[in-house]
């Protein structure tokens, strides 16, 4: 059985992994550009917000306004807030994490604190941590 498209299609058109999320609801047409240049392995801007590849690494890191939210690798996203705890940035680091992560975990807030949605090692619970301004999934 094939994963669900978007609206938008799979971002990664060839052989999506079980583990991305393929359906993004309420992402931003910038959103969509940035996790198309992170899966293309290029570098992109488009207003507050730019990707950069390091060939070397193989790692793109996200810019929001100058400041690094991000790093992706092959195997893990780090996702920070860089100070700045805004809707914005939490709405770059979700898409993020709803493209290159597992379906289901993200970053949201309670009474004003942040919180991240994960799993357990074994993947069958979920966890809900405290954000200390970074994390890697």
């Amino acid at each position: 059985m094939n994963p669900p498209m978007s609206l938008f299609g799979s971002l990664k058109d060839s052989n999506p992994s079980p583990f991305c999320s393929t359906s993004i609801p309420n992402m931003r047409n910038i959103e969509i550009q940035m996790n198309n240049a992170i899966s293309d392995n290029k570098n992109w801007k488009l207003a507050n917000t730019e990707v950069t590849f390091d060939r070397e690494s193989g790692h793109s890191r996200v810019y929001l306004h100058g400041n690094h939210i991000a790093t992706i690798g092959d195997n893990f996203v780090t996702v920070t807030d860089a100070g700045y705890q805004t809707r914005t940035t939490k709405s770059r680091l979700n898409a993020i994490i709803r493209e290159h992560c597992i379906e289901g975990e993200s970053i949201y807030q309670k009474r004003g604190e942040w919180f991240v949605r994960t799993y357990t090692t074994d993947g069958n619970s979920i966890l809900n941590l405290p954000f200390y301004g970074t994390y890697t999934f």
